[in-house]
Order: C-alpha cells, then sequence, then structure tokens
C-alpha cells in the first residue's frame, strides 16, 4: 500500500503502547490519522502532540470499541473529519483471566469483545465502502500467542487466536474484491501489557508473568514495532511478524506438534511450578 500524504489512518488503543507509535509513525508519512481510545487525557495529549508537529492532521475520540455504537462512533467522527478512511488498525487489546478455575464470565466477555468483535463491528461498518471504492486497508493487532498459545490466560489465548482467524478469513473473501489484510503478531513488546503495576505472581522460576514472555525472546520498543509494522503494509504483507523467532516457533507447532505441545507444558510447569 502507497500511503500518500493525503491517506486517512485510523488507530484503536492509541493513547499508549504499539498504537500511540503506529499513529505517531503513520502520522510521520504525511497521513491524517484519527485515534481512539478509553483514556481520554493521554488520547488528547497525543492529538495534540501530532497536531502541533502539524496544525490539522489529527483527531481522537473517546469510546469503547468493544460495542457496535462505539465502532461506529468512531467512523462517523473520523468520515466527517477527514473523508473516507484509507486505513483502519484495530490495534486495542486486553489481557485478562487466567485458567478456568479462576477466569470470570466478565473477563470472557471483555477478552471478546474488545480482541475479536471490536475488529468484526469495524470490518462490518467499513466494508460497504471499501468494496464500493474496490480498496480498502484493514489492520489488526494480534499476538504470537495467537499463533502459537499463551500461558496462563484462557481468555487472551483464545481470543488472540480469533483475532488472527477473523483477519484471514478477510483477507480470504475480499481479496479479490480489493480488501488488503495484515495481521501484526508481536512477542515481547515493552508496553503496560508486558509490565503492569501489579504482575500476576507466578509459583515457580518466573517473579511474573510477563517475565515469561520476557525470557522467550527481545522484548522491542513500541516504536520499533511501528517501524515494522508499517514496511509490512507497504508491502502488504500479511503476517506481521517483528519478532523472528516466531516464525520458527510456527514451523515447529505445525511439523511436530507433539513434542510443541510437552514442551509447553514443560514451560508452563516452570511457571506455576508443580
Amino acid at each position: 500500500m502507497d500511503l500518500s500524504p493525503q491517506s486517512h489512518v485510523v488507530v484503536t488503543g492509541a493513547a499508549g503502547g504499539i498504537g500511540r507509535a503506529l499513529a505517531r509513525e503513520f502520522h510521520a508519512t504525511g497521513a491524517r490519522v484519527t485515534m481512539t481510545d478509553l483514556d481520554e487525557p493521554r488520547l488528547v495529549a497525543v492529538c495534540n502532540d501530532l497536531n502541533a508537529q502539524r496544525a490539522g492532521s489529527a483527531t481522537a475520540i473517546a469510546a469503547n470499541i468493544g460495542t457496535r455504537d462505539g465502532n461506529a462512533a468512531v467512523i462517523r467522527h473520523a468520515r466527517a473529519t477527514f473523508g473516507a478512511i484509507d486505513l483502519f488498525f484495530a490495534n486495542a487489546g486486553v489481557g485478562m483471566g487466567t485458567d478456568l478455575e479462576n477466569s470470570s464470565d466478565d473477563d470472557w466477555t471483555t477478552s471478546f469483545a474488545v480482541n475479536v468483535h471490536a475488529h468484526r463491528y469495524a470490518a462490518e461498518i467499513l466494508l460497504p465502502e471499501w468494496l464500493a471504492r474496490g480498496r480498502g486497508y484493514f489492520c489488526s493487532t494480534a499476538s504470537a500467542a495467537g499463533l502459537l498459545a499463551q500461558i496462563g490466560s484462557a481468555p487472551y489465548s483464545v481470543t488472540k487466536h480469533a483475532a488472527v482467524a477473523f483477519a484471514e478469513w478477510l483477507s480470504i473473501t475480499y481479496h479479490d474484491r480489493g480488501l488488503r489484510v495484515s495481521c501484526l503478531c508481536p512477542q515481547g513488546v515493552n508496553t503496560n501489557m508486558l509490565n503492569p503495576d501489579k504482575p500476576t505472581k507466578t509459583g515457580g522460576d518466573f517473579a511474573s508473568a510477563g517475565d515469561v514472555v520476557k525470557a522467550a525472546g527481545a522484548v522491542l520498543e513500541p516504536e520499533d514495532v511501528a517501524t515494522f509494522t508499517l514496511d509490512a503494509i507497504r508491502d502488504e504483507r500479511f503476517l506481521v511478524l517483528p519478532h523472528a523467532e516466531v516464525e520458527t516457533y510456527m514451523t515447529t507447532r505445525a511439523s511436530q506438534h507433539a513434542r510443541w505441545l510437552g514442551g509447553m507444558r514443560k514451560l508452563q510447569a516452570r511457571v506455576f511450578g508443580g
């Protein structure tokens, strides 16, 4: 995709982490950017910073994209401000819950709403315009957990797999009608999700759940992930893998599944003890 200075990009979860870095990266190309997040003060601060660099180039709206109405409000605001949307980046995500015994119905409901249904709501609203134009770009942030698995959190692992599957389905179904799709699947990134204020304590060799991800490979900065992602979008690559080792893990999982499951069980024992 050629991001021209007049391109219009929407980024969800843009108040911090990968979303904020993506908004800044797209803005640096000359694109106009619509941002959304639940954290309105931080979101407005990012928007003001971008507009200080180039007046009238960014807009922000606080919204709950875990609902259809929230997505509709964001897209309506974006269109009213900058016109047609060229690229929608469904980046917002949540990491909730643990095992089946300790994950609440709210953990599951919220995880599906934000990590999966938000992607569906946005795509449903955007598709008529994109199909009529014969072009459009939908990007989503899933996780390496969506290609592999997540030790500990059932809601996170399951919904990230679903996010990857939905992106694949979109690409298969609408590619020949002009829709391009990319799915970002990072491993460790230096964000609040990896470094929460109250880390989940474990009983094994690791002090927190985040330490498991840190031990699996390099921890990248959000800005590095954003730069890598922009290059992938320009090349129209479906899978965006800023951590090269994830592809190796995927190959092992596909070709030696029993061995991979055994390795994950051993990792779980190291995390939680027993």
